[in-house]
């Protein structure tokens, strides 16, 4: 396996994927919507929040098991559903469930995966999640929610921010509606990013060249790349479909694109067993606030009835606990890891890994903290108006059941 100790963080990662991937393609891992102003505050909001150590605590090793959906898992830390990562690295999910499996922890696949999901399944010793878009409609949505539950996924994530795909200006600016053509004079003027890395235009076309998607079965075959934009539009996923969803897949569900109190709530009445606090990653709605500033008004609105997660915005281990002891059961990462898969592919994810399982550790150790249960809000201090949310969350009793509405 490929040398990575000189990787020392996930900057250095990201800065090597730089080099090798052409730029469209690493800009796809890099870019965010718009002005990218959310991408760039959801991990500036992480600084906003500081530690208070307890000193002179000896921790000789720190346990950082968690549990989430009655799973116990040997990291805090749990990999996101990246699309198309098999353009960063031959047979890229596979590569990264792996690597997620070998390490104790959940592996999530995206619909819009270069891999089967069977495939990819396989791939992993560890429990694996399903995202699904419904791309091509209801029945070729079911159909893939049947394919997921005969391959032993373990739970479904819908995600309920992707309206429409958000505007990625880099890739307008990359070309990639000219690419998406196959037509040699549009792609003429883009083809020099491709032409400069040529070992990895090689293993990409060995691996099947041009993107399409396996998991999305439409009447005449596989998705293709160039039809992603049109069937997200087409695709919308509203709360009416959680009921049709859950008939057919009779699992647990994560709501993934978790916003507000009130949504977070929603989620809760229609049924999810987890919701993730996400702004897709800074890649959708540009201007919405960073997640980290989010979460705790999500974990006062849910009451510890269902388990909250985290992603956007996590490049060290110390955001990761940062995030537990304001409330999240584990977190989501996926620029992290698609980072380490884009330099080194199988290598780079596990370096990805180790890395921030030594920035937890060391954190912890610092903190005085010998377990990820002893974590909590005792350890951080965040901005007094992270905590005095827009609306004022009141807990009143309706109907029999505990909600949380504004006053």
């Amino acid at each position: 396996m490929t040398d990575t100790t000189h990787f020392i963080n996930i900057a250095d990662l990201r800065r090597a994927a730089e080099r090798r991937l052409p730029r469209s393609v690493f800009d796809y891992i890099d870019g965010g919507a718009d002005g990218e102003v959310t991408l760039r505050e959801n991990t500036r909001a992480f600084e906003s929040v500081t530690f208070r150590p307890r000193c002179a605590v000896e921790v000789p090793a720190c346990d950082l098991e968690t549990t989430v959906l009655g799973t116990r898992l040997a990291l805090p830390f749990i990999f996101a559903p990246v699309g198309s990562s098999r353009m960063f690295w031959p047979r890229g999910e596979e590569v990264a469930a792996r690597v997620a499996g070998r390490n104790g922890t959940i592996y999530s696949l995206s619909t819009l995966s270069g891999c089967r999901l069977e495939d990819v399944r396989k791939a992993t010793t560890g429990p694996a999640w399903y995202q699904l878009y419904l791309c091509g409609g209801r029945d070729v949505g079911a159909a893939a929610v049947h394919r997921a539950r005969d391959a032993g996924y373990s739970a479904l994530i819908l995600t309920i921010d992707t309206p429409v795909a958000g505007l990625r200006e880099r890739d307008f600016r990359n070309g990639a509606k000219a690419l998406l053509t196959r037509r040699l004079g549009p792609m003429l003027p883009y083809a020099g990013q491709f032409l400069s890395r040529p070992r990895w235009l090689l293993d990409f076309y060995r691996d099947g060249g041009l993107m399409k998607f396996p998991n999305v079965m439409l009447a005449d075959g596989p998705m293709l790349y160039a039809d992603v934009a049109v069937a997200l539009e087409e695709s919308t996923v509203t709360w009416r479909d959680l009921s049709w969803i859950r008939e057919i897949w009779k699992g647990p569900i994560v709501i993934k694109g978790v916003h507000t109190g009130d949504d977070a709530r929603r989620a809760v009445d229609e049924g999810a067993a987890a919701v993730v606090v996400s702004n897709h990653g800074g890649r959708q709605l540009d201007g919405v606030r960073a997640t980290i500033r989010t979460l705790p008004e999500v974990v006062q609105a849910v009451g510890g009835q269902v388990d909250v997660l985290l992603d956007s915005g996590i490049r060290r281990g110390g955001d990761i606990v940062k995030a537990l002891c304001l409330g999240a059961r584990a977190v989501l990462i996926g620029r992290a890891y698609a980072y380490g898969l884009g330099a080194a592919g199988e290598a780079g994810v596990q370096r990805a890994v180790d890395i921030l399982r030594a920035d937890i550790i060391r954190t912890m150790k610092l903190l005085g903290a010998a377990s990820t249960a002893d974590l909590g809000r005792g350890y951080v201090d965040v901005p007094q108006d992270w905590l005095r949310p827009t609306a004022e969350w009141m807990a009143t009793e309706e109907h029999g059941t505990t909600r949380i509405k504004s006053s």
